[in-house]
């Protein structure tokens, strides 16, 4: 009798596709390790719709809070599926900290573009970046700017954050200008703001997985209390009220309210080509070096670089991470980056993109939670945004603060875009500054050919505003 042999077993599509075994890993750790970057990613549900919904444009609209909810959910779904589909790293994006507030205080707030106008911004830096990936252009942009106005620009962005939490929890106030001022603490609200920051500064002391979520929640459990307590709240100014549902069809996407797609290029032609494209220009500044430091950084921890240092398949990391800036600007979301919280879901084991599908799976399940987004006050967000400053401004360490040709413009570009509450006024600060002190310092040969271009650029932005 002939003797037969089984044929072996063909791996699964998932082993296909994420290489499990090659990696070293499990679908069950992937799945761990997604759950984990979701938990410490999540408080971006609550606190982009927060900051975008601050400001009106000139013509009075608003970035309603259901729906931004629904395209902060909906923009970093697909991008991180589509992250781990075509990297194969468990990186995740989202709506970046830092952009958001750029869309919503520089470009409406200070420039006063409409909302469509503003993300219309958005949209064309990820285009730009986008070509510059395709044309490997993007690198010798990087090398242009140095490490310390990089760092610095990080640590300006992360204290204009920090002060926008101080003064939407009411503990600071906003005078004439950008004058601030101590706010009324003797109030509930304060007192809801204050006891939040707490209990989310000892999660985060505590190392507690999702302590911004968490504390997010806890405050706002606090802030729903209170209003129970003392006369539903109104009074004080609170607006936590458990709602009368807790799921619903995700909003903002078509309808009357639907911002999803809504774009105007007029912002030109409001602004002036040399305005238009120097604020472009500084904003894809901020999402060039905050990816870069990101996937890097991350790289490193999971041991994903090569013997020089550098990340394997790259260039699919920032044609997704271009996209992500593109694909937030026409969604309306802001611009999507790649999240260093996916270091979390690294030291949970993660080693593949199937991490990042987890995180991008549950992402696309919150857009059915916008009936929570009501019940959040800004006092429960402002102290995430407070401590996402904080974390922000870490990098400070690293700034060669005794060459003083490289600290000084590093420290104007901090100071500057807080005290104007302008990130370009900082960024451009900073260029002038670095290149005028190497040339004065007999430095010039330093300075890149990119960098004075940026830097006469901004001499022509801050002498002829209009």
């Amino acid at each position: 009798m002939a003797q037969t042999h089984a044929l072996p077993a063909q791996p699964g599509w998932l082993e296909r596709t994420f290489q499990l075994s090659e990696r070293g890993t499990t679908v069950t750790t992937e799945v761990r390790a997604g759950l984990a970057t979701f938990m410490v990613m999540a408080y971006i549900i609550f606190v982009n719709p927060s900051i975008l919904g601050q400001v009106a444009d000139p013509t009075g609209a608003k970035m309603p809070f259901p729906a931004t909810l629904t395209v902060t959910c909906l923009t970093a779904g697909v991008l991180s599926i589509l992250m781990g589909l075509a990297s194969n790293y468990p990186f995740a994006l989202a709506p970046g900290m830092g952009l958001n507030a750029v869309v919503t205080f520089q470009l409406v707030g200070a420039l006063k573009l409409t909302w469509p106008q503003a993300m219309s911004v958005i949209l064309l830096e990820g285009l730009v970046i986008l070509v510059l990936v395709l044309t490997r252009f993007r690198e010798a942009v990087m090398e242009a700017i140095p490490m310390s106005l990089k760092r610095a620009i990080g640590v300006g962005i992360g204290l204009f954050i920090a002060i926008i939490g101080f003064v939407n929890g009411g503990f600071v106030s906003r005078g004439e200008a950008t004058a601030l001022t101590l706010g009324q603490l003797h109030t509930l609200p304060v007192a809801v703001f204050v006891l939040g920051f707490l209990i989310t500064g000892y999660l985060l002391a505590r190392r507690v997985r999702g302590a911004l979520l968490y504390g997010i929640l806890l405050t706002t459990a606090v802030a729903i209390v209170a209003n129970a307590l003392w006369g539903g709240g109104k009074a004080f100014g609170l607006s936590a009220v458990l709602p009368e549902r807790w799921l619903a069809a995700p909003a903002g996407l078509w309808g009357p309210d639907r911002i999803f797609g809504r774009v105007d290029f007029g912002f030109f032609a409001t602004l002036g080509v040399t305005t238009a494209v120097l604020v472009t220009f500084s904003i894809m500044l901020a999402d060039f070096f905050d990816t870069m430091g990101t996937v890097v950084g991350i790289g490193a921890e999971a041991g994903f670089l090569d013997e020089q240092g550098r990340l394997p398949r790259i260039r699919q990391v920032l044609l997704v991470d271009s996209l992500g800036a593109a694909l937030g600007g026409f969604a309306n979301s802001s611009s999507n980056t790649t999240y260093i919280e996916s270091a979390a879901g690294v030291a949970e084991g993660g080693r593949t993109g199937l991490a990042s599908v987890v995180v991008g799976v549950l992402f696309l399940l919150a857009m059915f939670l916008n009936p929570v987004a009501g019940v959040i006050p800004k006092e429960a967000t402002a102290p995430a945004l407070i401590l996402v400053g904080f974390f922000m401004m870490t990098v400070a360490r690293d700034i060669p603060w005794t060459e003083y040709e490289e600290a000084i413009p590093a420290f104007v570009t901090m100071l500057v875009m807080p005290f104007t509450w302008s990130i370009t006024n900082g960024i451009g600060a900073g260029f002038i500054t670095y290149t005028v002190l190497k040339v004065l310092s007999g430095k010039a040969r330093e300075v890149r050919p990119l960098m004075w271009g940026a830097a006469a650029a901004f001499v022509v932005y801050f002498l002829f505003p209009a």
